[in-house]
């Protein structure tokens, strides 16, 4: 948590459980004192958002666990967001929902904080003051985090009842009913034209041109995101095969599949993408569409 940009403070300790006399590493190890590791965090709404951390925190963790994560297993290491007042409640609870849809089963506590206690010293930065000290989130998934620049709290998902009014049929077909647009009879499938391709539902940014090449599929293929945690994917078993569904972060909308060993791809990596699914920002209007910030992908 203290390396998302705009996180102030991460304290660990030991939430909602049975008083302080309790919150000790020892007691909360035996799993009857109904405390979890829990950390406290203090950030700049300023910086980051909300949303930011909560799906930075999804992003790592597996909420379909229950009392466990990792190799750590008993009720303390139970996954849950405990929040602290009325407003946090609203977007922790509507994040939530939109996670819990994306899983048949999800175990992650929502609940107001009843009580936090510090953990001990030792505990404090641990991996800072052991380097090689086991933690279920690599160091690799920690630097990813420390570098975002897209923040999902600038583009949250429109009212469930507006979509229909906001988005055009195919638009709808393809990014609420999981559909597919035809191939080569699409927006983007052959464009190349410099800028960045966002979400056509939230506008998120998910894609730049820098990224796209030449697929023979007939839809537009990008070898990469513009930030791997703006995109994510699930095993789709429908029509008998067995692929990767992407979907965008906050929109939760169908975008296409995802696809490995690819000749074509200058990785090997296809992002195969539904044209109705993207809206795209010339370079020369990124500024005055509030994507300014992203102009230095192209330097």
């Amino acid at each position: 948590m203290q390396a998302l940009p705009g996180v102030i403070d991460a304290q660990s300790g030991y939430a909602n459980g049975t008083g302080e006399k309790d919150a000790s590493y020892q007691k909360v190890l035996t799993g009857t004192t109904g405390f979890k590791e829990t950390v406290r965090v203090v950030y700049d709404p300023e910086k980051i958002s909300l949303d930011a951390i909560l799906y930075a925190y999804f992003y790592v963790i597996d909420p379909t666990l229950k009392n466990r994560q990792g190799n750590d297993i008993g009720p303390q290491y139970q996954t849950g967001i405990y929040y602290t007042n009325e407003k946090n409640k609203e977007i922790v609870e509507r994040i939530v929902a939109l996670e819990k849809s994306r899983h048949s089963s999800f175990y992650v506590e929502v609940e107001p904080l009843v009580n936090f206690y510090p953990a001990e010293e030792y505990h404090q930065d641990y991996l800072v003051k052991n380097p090689t000290g086991y933690c279920h989130i690599s160091p690799g998934e920690i630097r990813l985090l420390s570098r975002l620049k897209i923040d999902p709290g600038k583009y949250p998902k429109p009212e469930e009842s507006t979509l229909s009014t906001l988005l055009t049929e195919e638009q709808f077909f393809v990014t609420q009913k999981s559909g597919t647009e035809p191939p080569f009879n699409n927006e983007f499938w052959n464009h190349f034209e410099k800028g960045i391709y966002v979400d056509i539902v939230t506008g998120e940014p998910l894609f730049s041109s820098l990224d796209k090449f030449e697929s023979s599929c007939g839809w537009p293929a990008f070898s990469r995101p513009l930030e791997e945690p703006a995109l994510v994917n699930l095993l789709d078993t429908s029509h008998g095969m067995k692929r990767i569904e992407v979907r965008s972060r906050s929109g939760d909308s169908h975008l296409g599949h995802v696809f490995t060993g690819e000749p074509e791809s200058p990785n090997g990596i296809r992002y195969c993408i539904n044209s109705a699914a993207l809206r795209f920002i010339p370079y020369e209007n990124m500024e005055e569409e509030g994507y300014g910030y992203l102009l230095n992908l192209f330097e």
